[in-house]
């Protein structure tokens, strides 16, 4: 099957043609971003390995050549390309946040919504909440990295949590969740030796958490968000806490809990013991533990930012979409050292 990547030229572009060379049903037909060159050119790792030439995004163009289409874009930008794209008959499985919230949420936390129309029928693609609604699905919204470390950690106790009082979520990334967009805070020298918190509170992701949390639970889920940059290249942890219903039994057990929830999801890790960053960069894998204490809940999960963050999530996603095994492609081991 053919597929495409618009806004190959940043590091979730690079991601997918990691994946999409290794896949058995997908090819890649078609490479674009903002101006035209060889994707070794913009990649030089790829020399002798993928011989491809990058053109400038045109919709129509990748809709001659594609039946896919991988938007790994800014915000705002996907949504030109997307509407197009379904226009023509082409599946999209859109990286930016242009489909992950309702409409009020988007302006609120972005900009004016371009496309509303295909946003009503985009589906959140976080595949253990919406695996059957992803396999017919046309538009699929992937949720970046902040969110999915998030509502993995915390979906599996919503039942037992005290709603009203909600959850705070820290949060941590590694540098390459920025982008390669030279700015001031990512540079070298503020990054080494340092970690900080950032947009605390009031950062778009947290919106976005919210409202996943408050449809899957039916109720209003108050959620404070903090995000933090870490000196590393990759990885992402999330520490979730909350306070338990007051009808949970003292005998609760997190761990078992835990393992009922996502016993038949394959690259679900449960652990007994905190997680690391070092055990899932480089892999599909999200790990999660959690730990109770005197009516309070510690939930830790770890993911790779840039994988299961984006762009393996994204080819996970389009294997349903397209009725392919949904771990064709995702890799297993851990960039451990």
């Amino acid at each position: 099957m053919k597929v495409g990547i618009i806004g190959v030229s940043g590091y979730t572009g690079f991601e997918l043609i990691r994946l999409l060379i290794n896949h058995p049903k997908f090819e890649i037909s078609y490479l674009a971003a903002s101006s035209k060159s060889q994707i070794d050119e913009v990649f030089t790792q790829l020399k002798g390995v993928l011989d491809f030439e990058v053109n400038v995004a045109d919709a129509k163009e990748a809709a001659q050549k594609c039946e896919l289409v991988f938007l790994a874009l800014p915000h705002k930008e996907a949504m030109k390309y997307a509407k197009d794209l379904l226009s023509f008959g082409v599946k999209v499985v859109d990286l930016s946040a242009d489909y992950r919230l309702s409409l009020k949420l988007y302006e609120k936390n972005y900009d004016t919504h371009l496309d509303p129309k295909n946003l009503a029928h985009a589906v959140y693609g976080l595949v253990e909440l919406n695996r059957q609604k992803i396999k017919s699905a046309r538009l699929i919204a992937n949720p970046g990295c902040y969110p999915t470390a998030s509502l993995l950690a915390t979906l599996p106790f919503l039942p037992y949590i005290n709603k009203n009082l909600g959850v705070f979520i820290d949060a941590k990334s590694g540098v390459s969740g920025a982008g390669k967009k030279l700015v001031a805070s990512s540079h070298f020298v503020n990054v080494n030796e340092n970690a900080n918190a950032y947009n605390p509170i009031k950062h778009r992701h947290a919106d976005e958490i919210k409202e996943q949390l408050s449809l899957v639970a039916n109720a209003e889920i108050s959620t404070l968000f903090v995000p933090h940059l870490l000196p590393l290249t990759r990885g992402m942890l999330a520490s979730v806490y909350a306070v338990l219903d007051e009808k949970v039994n003292k005998d609760f057990d997190p761990i078992a809990v835990l393992k009922q929830y996502y016993k038949d999801e394959k690259f679900i890790r449960i652990t007994t013991s905190p997680v690391s960053i070092k055990n899932v960069a480089g892999t599909h894998f999200c790990d999660i533990t959690a730990y109770t204490f005197e009516g309070k809940i510690f939930i830790n999960s770890a993911i790779d930012n840039l994988l299961r963050g984006a762009s393996s999530q994204a080819v996970a996603n389009a294997n349903l979409m397209c009725g392919f095994s949904e771990d064709l492609a995702l890799p297993k081991i851990s960039h451990f050292c």
